[in-house]
């Protein structure tokens, strides 16, 4: 599973890179910080999974996401809010699940590992 982390916060892409670098079927391979790099990363190397912060600078997030999943329908997008009132929001826009960044970390690894299983199928 190769994922891209897309959150302009280093310290929360150092804790979720942390936590999800212990699972051995998953796979953050690349990091970026705005919604044109996001869209750079994605056009050029087709990641399987994105976690991706709902507040990401450069674009608002319901056309972002309604430009990824135009692009890209296969793509696994797991939508990241401190606010769990973003959740109808980011699953109204396209995202596969949400997770709230206050939740145990527990949560983000089991949306990453059910969403995966889904995407296979």
């Amino acid at each position: 599973m190769r994922i891209l982390l897309a959150d302009n916060q280093t310290s929360v892409r150092s804790a979720i890179r942390l936590l999800l670098e212990q699972q051995p079927e998953m796979n953050i391979i690349e990091e970026v910080s705005d919604a044109q790099e996001l869209m750079d990363y994605v056009n050029n190397y087709c990641p399987d999974m994105l976690l991706l912060d709902w507040d990401i600078p450069g674009k608002p997030p319901e056309k972002l996401l309604m430009k990824l999943r135009d692009s890209y329908p296969n793509l696994i997008i797991i939508a990241l809010n401190s606010s769990p009132q973003t959740r109808q929001a980011a699953l109204g826009a396209g995202a596969s699940e949400f997770v709230s960044k206050n939740d145990p970390p527990e949560y983000l690894l089991a949306a990453v590992r059910n969403t995966r299983i889904k995407g296979k199928k």
